[in-house]
């Protein structure tokens, strides 16, 4: 029981600040969504574009969460404060390629999806936006994988629930021109995103180098150690190419859809917004295991290590059964807050009804490979997920959808077939670990 009250002690702000991210994406997919349904699709395709940068960029907050728990298991705060240093100036100059192809891609971007000319010629400066402000939410994420690789998971919660907060006023003011301020359409909703991931930044950056400064000296000067900086450009590399890979697969499946039509790409837009609410506790709990697996790690507990990791994946996936079963029975009054139109809200439900209780693999995926990223079994990770996005998801969902012609449903068919697949493969790695033989990740190593 006391493993239980430690594991939501660190999980539930973890939820809330993923809760916080989904209930802002699914507040402004509403506000947006009163412009049209193109809104909606170019929202949708931006979401994707978005997810693919972000997939390979967030190896970086993933990797500095791994290590900085073993670290801070293995009582070496200093090691810890270096690995983040670094992994800063990695941010900062990954951060320049985004912000040159933001502002001079976006168009060529959206023309890849496969849009339409309207969709693009309204939707290059809401995505060039998107852009420079995922610049930001880099190096927050970095930030926030030191502090909950301590076990702080309170002010990542504080900050996103603030950033997400002044996104959603945002939205509302700009993309209408509420209170005083410029209508500007959709590119507002963008512009509000720009400026929550600022002022989230700018709290992250105050706290690390101010108030935890007299526990961890975290603004002492510390130059690039290159056998550091390859440990984290190369454990970053596969954890991000891990999440590209599913996020290049995701591209592809809304390729795909996309062709179906606007009303298909509508109502995938809206059922993959609610189904983030199943994503949410996959994604914390996913963290918790990094943190408390990665912490026992560092302190020499390989057993424990595992027992947390299994502990964890259990409390998750009972908080992903609830939600599905709410999904589920609510599943058209639901989709029928994103819009009017009953051709899309019809077939969104539909889509709600066939994952609402497969999202649960998604869980185990999340949990046990945040358990493999506590023990730095990055590799595994970056493999699997290469051979099962583009061995099966892709050719799976090309089939379904067009050649056995079930459209929607089929790509949503292949999609948990898919993540049912990878949940269990990644679940069984976890307990065929040699435990006895784990040790944190040095550049010995």
């Amino acid at each position: 029981m006391r493993n239980w009250k430690n594991i939501l002690w660190l999980s539930i702000p973890s939820v809330a600040s993923f809760a916080t991210g989904t209930v802002t994406g699914t507040v402004n997919l509403i506000m947006v969504g009163q412009l049209g349904v193109l809104a909606i699709a170019i929202v949708g395709v931006c979401n994707i574009i978005m997810y693919n940068v972000w997939g390979f960029i967030s190896g970086i907050g993933h990797t500095v969460n791994y290590l900085v728990a073993q670290n801070y298991g293995a009582n070496d705060s200093k090691k810890a404060v270096e690995r983040t240093h670094i992994a800063l100036y990695l941010c900062l100059f990954i951060g320049l390629f985004v912000f040159l192809l933001g502002t001079f891609g976006a168009g060529w971007l959206l023309k890849l999806m496969g849009g339409s000319s309207e969709l693009i010629q309204q939707g290059e400066d809401y995505l060039r936006i998107r852009f420079w402000a995922m610049i930001f939410s880099t190096l927050s994420f970095v930030f926030h994988g030191f502090m909950r690789g301590i076990g702080d998971t309170k002010t990542p919660m504080v900050f996103s629930i603030t950033s997400n907060a002044l996104m959603i006023f945002f939205t509302y003011t700009l993309t209408y021109g509420k209170w005083g301020l410029p209508e500007l359409g959709l590119p507002g909703a963008a512009w509000s995103i720009f400026i929550g991931e600022l002022v989230g930044l700018i709290g992250c950056i105050l706290v690390y180098f101010v108030k935890l400064h007299p526990q961890f000296h975290t603004r002492a000067v510390i130059p690039i150690n290159r056998q550091e900086a390859k440990l984290i450009s190369w454990e970053s590399f596969k954890l991000g190419g891990q999440e590209l890979a599913l996020a290049l697969s995701m591209f592809i499946f809304t390729m795909f859809v996309t062709r179906l039509g606007t009303v298909p790409l509508a109502a995938n837009e809206i059922a993959l917004s609610v189904m983030a609410f199943g994503f949410m506790p996959a994604f914390a709990f996913g963290s918790t295991a990094t943190i408390l697996v990665g912490q026992y790690i560092g302190k020499g507990n390989a057993q424990m290590a595992r027992r947390m990791g299994t502990e964890t994946a259990t409390i998750g996936s009972l908080f992903i059964l609830l939600l599905g079963l709410v999904e589920f029975l609510l599943a058209e009054p639901i989709a029928r807050i994103y819009t009017t139109d009953p051709d899309v809200y019809h077939l969104a439900a539909f889509l709600i009804e066939i994952s609402a209780f497969l999202q649960v693999f998604d869980g185990l995926l999340n949990f046990y490979a945040g358990g493999l990223r506590g023990i730095g079994d990055t590799g595994f990770l970056f493999k699997t997920s290469l051979v099962l996005c583009f061995a099966m998801f892709v050719p799976l969902t090309y089939l379904l959808t067009f050649v056995f012609g079930l459209n929607s449903v089929g790509a949503w068919i292949s999609l948990y077939t898919f993540l049912m697949a990878f949940g269990i493969i990644v679940m069984i790695r976890f307990y065929k670990v040699d435990w006895a033989k784990v040790m944190p990740k040095s550049t010995e190593a």
